[in-house]
Order: C-alpha cells, then sequence, then structure tokens
C-alpha cells in the first residue's frame, strides 16, 4: 500500500511539472489555474538576489546593498548600485544584466527631459516611466519579463523619494523598504523603527538602513567595505555612492545587537535558495 501511494504521489509531481512546462513558454500564457509562470520565475530572481534596503527622512533617501560573494578569489563583487543622475539613482535585487540595461533607460530619459525643459526630471514620473517599461515586457508574447527589482532613491522639488518597481509592473512609494535574499527580517527592523526615520540625521538614517541590511546576513557576516555599498541622495547632496573605503565612516563604527537579527517568517525559506543564485 505505502508504495502504490508513493507511487501515486510521484506520478502526479511528474505530471504536475509536465503540466507546467506547457504554459510557462511565453509571457502571454496563463495556466488553466491563472498563473503567468514566466512572471512567477521574474520575481523569484528577485527574492533570490542579494538584499538591498532603502530609507528615507523629511532632508535625505539613503540605499544601502549587499554585494554578493564572488564564487572565487579571483573574482570582483558585482556591483549593485548605479546613479542614474545627479538628483536620483537606484539599487538592483536579481539579474544585474537587466539592472544596468534599466538605469541605462533611465539616464536617457533624463538627459532628454533636462535637454527640452532645463530642469531635472521628477522622481516619481521617471519612476513611472521605468515602471510602464517593465510592464510592456509583459503583454508581448516574444519577450520575457525583467528579472529584476529596482529600490529608486531621489530628490526633486516635492522632497527626498524612495519608490520600489518590480517585474509585474508594479510600483509603491515607500518610508521604507528591503528587498531580496531574507529581506523579510529587513522589514521587521525597518517597521519596528520607522517612525522615528523622518526625524533622523543622516548619520542616523544611514545607521538604520544599515542595521536592516546587516539583518539579513548571518551572525558570521559582517558588513564591510567590500560587501556594502552605500548611496545617499538629499539636501544640498547629488546622488553620491560610497563604495570600498568611502563607506568606512559609518561601518567603522556600525554596532549590531542580537535584537537588530531577529529572524522574519520568510527566512527559512530563503536560506535554502540563497546560494543558488549568483548574478545580483
Amino acid at each position: 500500500t505505502v508504495s502504490v501511494l508513493y507511487w501515486v504521489a510521484t506520478a502526479r509531481g511528474a505530471a504536475s511539472e509536465m503540466f507546467k512546462n506547457l504554459y510557462d513558454g511565453s509571457i502571454t500564457t496563463w495556466s488553466p489555474n491563472g498563473r503567468l509562470f514566466q512572471m512567477e520565475y521574474a520575481m523569484e530572481a528577485v527574492k533570490q538576489g542579494s538584499a538591498t534596503v532603502g530609507v528615507k527622512s523629511k532632508t535625505h533617501a539613503v540605499i544601502v546593498a549587499l554585494k554578493r560573494s564572488p564564487t572565487t578569489q579571483l573574482s570582483s563583487y558585482q556591483e549593485k548600485v548605479f546613479k542614474v543622475d545627479k538628483h536620483c539613482g537606484l539599487s538592483v535585487a536579481g539579474l544585474i544584466t537587466d539592472g544596468r540595461y534599466l538605469a541605462s533607460t533611465m539616464r536617457s530619459a533624463c538627459f532628454e527631459h533636462s535637454y527640452q525643459y532645463g530642469s531635472p526630471f521628477p522622481v516619481k514620473r521617471l519612476a513611472q516611466q521605468i515602471a510602464d517599461k517593465y510592464q510592456s515586457h509583459t503583454i508581448v508574447g516574444v519577450k520575457r519579463p525583467f528579472g529584476v527589482g529596482l529600490l529608486i532613491a531621489g530628490f526633486d522639488s516635492t522632497g527626498p523619494q524612495l519608490l520600489q518597481a518590480v517585474p509585474s509592473g508594479e510600483l509603491h512609494e515607500f518610508k521604507a523598504t528591503a528587498m531580496g535574499a531574507r529581506s523579510q527580517s529587513a522589514r521587521t527592523y525597518l517597521e519596528r523603527h520607522y517612525e522615528t526615520f523622518g526625524d533622523c540625521t543622516l548619520d542616523q538614517l544611514v545607521t538604520h538602513a544599515l542595521k536592516a541590511l546587516a539583518a539579513t546576513t548571518g551572525e558570521n557576516v559582517q558588513l564591510n567595505t567590500q560587501n556594502t555599498t552605500i548611496s545617499i541622495v538629499g539636501v544640498d547632496q547629488a546622488f553620491t555612492v560610497y563604495s570600498d573605503a568611502n563607506a568606512r565612516r559609518w561601518l567603522d563604527h556600525l554596532e549590531i545587537k542580537p535584537e537588530d537579527r531577529v529572524a522574519g517568517p520568510e527566512d527559512d525559506d530563503d536560506d535554502e535558495d540563497d546560494d543558488e543564485v549568483q548574478d545580483a
């Protein structure tokens, strides 16, 4: 009886995989139970990318990112933060190549807007334009969805901005957020402290972002100038990326308490998948 039940379960699993493969060849093909498998694959790429965290106060927006560990001692860390214009930039989680392409697209849009109107591209409008590009790749069968999520930080006439765009084309504005592997732990930390972010000094804001990022790592992993990138934009400060020795100002004085590493409910699942992705 046990062997028969095992055979039935195995057969059902194989049939499920075969059934799934019939509907994942195109982004415009829905499965009978209403799923877009290519979209799910793209969202999974974002989930498995190394973590990035964004926070904002009344005067600044900060993005910090954990760079993926190199597979060998001969390779360098992948850069995850890109400057778009003097007033905005972004970090990525997922496929780095897709992120670079979208960053280049945003740079071109900023240049055209500045050339035509003589002013910086408003951050929300720029983010909406890139979200529309995401969405356009979900309705054409010959294209695939972008396998990357973006955290966009900027400063314009309305103040500091922090937005998140994902492969489905959804765009959301946040006071603080995180995405990537084990990002639920970072969001748990941010939810506990977000009420204080508005009045934080710049150094306090960066410290909160780094503590949230540290929550996504294991206890044996320390944030350092090699694996961490910090970017800041705000009042009287253009978008600036601090990496390597330039980030030492904050990292050398960072103190992580045990309560800052409280695990989130999704962390066990993320741990299993994290080693499988070698991109962002």
